[in-house]
């Protein structure tokens, strides 16, 4: 790629980024039907990358039944249902998805997909909730996530140094990594804080480090899953970027391991109550 071809590259990527950004934190204002909408879209097109990188054009049919096995997931998260019931729903849809894959000689990873598009549409929408903790928690998602992702990006560039992981994706290195991390505590406090944080900074300081730790290992994931189907991109979907799973992947993850942290402490249905006051 020249160096025109690269600047081209990054602008396209930035003005993409931004537009995304703003539609997304509009939304996530608005919560309601509206965020629910947003994170359907989002576990829909995962579902869609997933099962397109893992399955070839002559498993159609199979593909066809998955996505018809689904969507009741997704249109329960639109209706609003509690999420301990979607929850369950999704657990009897994966365990049905996995049994017909399995038995069909599919494998196990098509199945996955509805697992891993199910899971992280519902965390999403289960921290956000309808109140000013749910709105707060996940803005405060984004900066950390955001910034680990961006920070890696420009750090990573401008110091290279040894790679994180060579043989999942070559173009990570420690220093990026570092720098994504050092990025989140920054901005994850301050946002934290000025959204009114009900934990103490210490413990903020080590749920930042955590959230921007596995959001680096959620992409990582991705990577691999890219690495294994012989992919560079999930999608087309998004100029600049490649898919929705390439922009998301470690949002979704934080968002998991978010949700789990707040519904294990406080309940699946106000998980952004351990940290902010509803």
């Amino acid at each position: 790629m020249t160096v025109a071809a690269g600047r081209s590259n990054l602008q396209l990527r930035v003005v993409s980024g931004v537009i995304l950004a703003i539609a997304v934190l509009v939304l996530t204002w608005a919560g309601g039907f509206w965020y629910r909408l947003l994170c359907a879209i989002i576990g829909g097109a995962i579902f869609y990358e997933w099962t397109g990188m893992l399955m070839p054009k002559e498993r159609a049919t199979h593909r066809i039944v998955l996505a018809a096995l689904f969507a009741p997931i997704l249109l329960l998260l639109l209706a609003g249902w509690p999420m301990v019931m979607i929850l369950a729903a999704s657990g009897l849809i994966f365990v049905i998805s996995a049994a017909l894959s399995l038995s069909t000689r599919n494998g196990l990873w098509p199945a996955l997909g509805v697992l891993y598009a199910g899971v992280s549409a519902i965390a999403l929408a289960a921290l956000r909730g309808d109140d000013s903790a749910g709105l707060a928690a996940t803005l405060f998602l984004f900066a950390v996530v955001w910034t680990t992702d961006i920070a890696a990006y420009f750090v990573g560039r401008a110091l290279g140094g040894p790679k994180l992981a060579p043989s999942i994706s070559p173009g990570k290195t420690w220093s990026g990594a570092l720098g994504g991390a050092a990025g989140a505590i920054i901005l994850g406090l301050a946002v934290a804080i000025l959204l009114g944080a009900t934990v103490h900074w210490l413990s903020l300081l080590v749920m930042i480090l955590a959230l921007s730790a596995v959001s680096q290992v959620g992409d990582l994931f991705e990577s691999s899953i890219k690495r294994r189907c012989g992919v560079k991109d999930s999608s087309q979907l998004i100029p600049g970027h490649g898919g929705v799973m390439d922009r998301v992947d470690g949002l979704v993850v934080a968002a998991i391991a978010l949700f789990l942290l707040g519904a294990i402490t406080v309940s699946p249905e106000f998980p952004a109550h351990f940290l902010f006051a509803g």
